[in-house]
C-alpha cells in the first residue's frame, strides 16, 4: 500500500482503488456511485422492476396494456420500444412527483430497501402520511414493494425502486438508450434473502439520524454510505457496513458503521480492526469506529475483544427509546468511568483514548 498517499482535509478515510491503493483523498460526493450504475453484491448492475408487471408478461419496465391481442408474443419488444413506454409513462407523472419522492427514489437506488417507518424517518411527520404517500407512489409504478416471510405477524412492507422510479433516475442521471438490466427477481431474492434483516438494521441506524436530524435544529446527516459503496472505494482494505458525518451545531464527526446481529464470532468481529487500522494509516488520521449490538450483554462481550487494537471504537446496544445521536455511547477504552456520551461528543474526544 503506498503510505504517501494521505488525506489533509481531515474529512475521512482515503478512497481505494480495486487492488487496494489509495487513489484519492477526502471523503465527498453525493452517494451515487462514481459512473452513475448501480453494483450488486455480485458485480451485476442491476434496477428493480415491479413483480406486478410478471403476471402479465409484460416486458420488463413496460405497462401491462389490457389492449395485447390475446396469444401474441410476450416479452419480444425492442429496447427501444421498452424505452419508449417508460418515456411515455414518466411524462405522465413526472408532474405528480414531490422533491421528496425524488429523494426517496435516490436513497432506494442508494440503499436498496426502507421499510415503511424508515421511510417516515426519512421525510413524513409520522407512518400515517408515509403510508398514503407510498400506496400512491406504488400505484404509480415509481415503487416496488413486498413483505418478507415470517413466523411472527405480518411483516411490514419492505420498498424498493419500481420500473418508473428506475427510468427517473435514468433520465436525471442523462442516460441515454437502453436502460441497464433489469433483475426481475431482484424483490424475490431480497426478500427471502438471510442478510435482509442486517440490511434494514444498518439502514433503520442511519434513517433514525435522519430523522433526528429532521427534529432537531442545527443537526444534519450529510453523508451516508451504502455498504456498496463502502466496498467499492476501500473493499480491498475493510468493508464497513456504512459511513456517515453526523453534524450537530458547530461539530462535525465522520464515522465508520458496524452493525451487528449477536451472530458473527466475536474473533471475527476484532479481526475487522486491522483492516480500519490500515485505513487510517493511509488516511493520515483515524476515524471512531461505531458497533451497535441487539442486547447489553453482548456489548459486553464484544468490547472486551475490541479494546486495545490500536483503533478508537465506540459500542452501543440498540435502544427503541434512545436515537443514535443520544448518550448511549461508550468508548472501549479511556478514562471516561461509566458514562454514556453523546454521538456528536466524539469528535472532542481524542481517538489516541484507543
Amino acid at each position: 500500500m503506498d503510505r504517501s498517499t494521505r488525506d489533509t482535509s481531515g474529512q475521512g478515510p482515503v478512497r481505494f482503488g480495486i487492488a487496494g491503493t489509495p487513489v484519492a483523498s477526502g471523503i465527498a460526493g453525493t452517494g451515487s456511485e462514481p459512473d452513475g450504475t448501480r453494483i450488486e453484491p455480485d458485480g451485476t448492475v442491476a434496477l428493480v422492476a415491479s413483480d406486478r408487471l410478471e403476471s402479465t408478461g409484460a416486458p420488463p419496465g413496460a405497462s401491462a396494456s389490457p389492449s395485447r391481442p390475446h396469444g401474441s408474443p410476450v416479452g419480444t419488444a425492442s429496447p427501444s420500444r421498452r424505452r419508449r413506454d417508460l418515456d411515455h409513462r414518466l411524462l405522465e407523472v413526472m408532474g405528480r412527483l414531490t422533491d421528496r419522492d425524488r429523494r426517496l427514489v435516490r436513497l432506494l437506488d442508494d440503499h436498496r430497501v426502507l421499510t415503511t417507518a424508515q421511510v417516515a424517518d426519512v421525510g413524513f411527520t409520522g407512518e400515517r402520511r408515509a403510508r398514503m404517500r407510498l400506496g400512491e407512489l406504488y400505484a404509480l409504478d415509481i415503487l416496488d414493494r413486498f413483505r418478507p416471510a415470517t413466523w411472527a405477524t405480518p411483516a411490514p412492507y419492505h420498498w424498493t425502486l419500481g420500473p418508473l422510479g428506475a427510468a427517473l433516475l435514468a433520465a436525471e442521471s442523462g442516460l441515454d438508450g437502453s436502460l441497464p438490466a433489469w433483475r426481475r427477481t431482484l424483490a424475490h431474492d431480497l426478500a427471502h434473502s438471510q442478510r435482509l434483516t442486517h440490511l434494514v438494521g444498518v439502514n433503520g441506524f442511519f434513517t433514525a439520524l435522519l430523522r433526528s436530524a429532521r427534529t432537531r435544529p442545527g443537526c444534519s446527516l450529510s453523508e451516508w454510505w451504502s455498504e456498496r459503496r463502502c466496498a467499492h472505494e476501500w473493499g480491498a482494505v475493510v468493508r464497513p457496513d456504512g459511513y456517515g458525518i453526523w453534524s450537530e451545531q458547530s461539530t462535525t464527526l465522520p464515522f465508520l458503521y458496524e452493525h451487528d446481529n449477536g451472530t458473527e464470532q466475536l474473533g471475527r468481529l476484532a479481526a475487522k480492526l486491522d483492516g480500519y487500522r490500515r485505513l487510517a494509516e493511509a488516511a493520515g488520521h483515524p476515524n471512531w469506529v461505531l458497533f451497535t449490538f441487539p442486547t447489553p450483554r453482548r456489548e459486553h462481550e464484544a468490547a472486551r475483544v475490541l479494546a486495545g487494537q490500536g483503533v478508537p471504537v465506540a459500542t452501543a446496544a440498540r435502544s427503541r427509546s434512545a436515537p443514535p445521536d443520544a448518550a448511549i455511547w461508550a468508548p472501549v477504552a479511556g478514562n471516561v468511568g461509566d458514562r454514556r456520551l453523546r454521538l456528536a461528543a466524539f469528535a472532542h474526544l481524542p481517538p489516541e483514548v484507543a
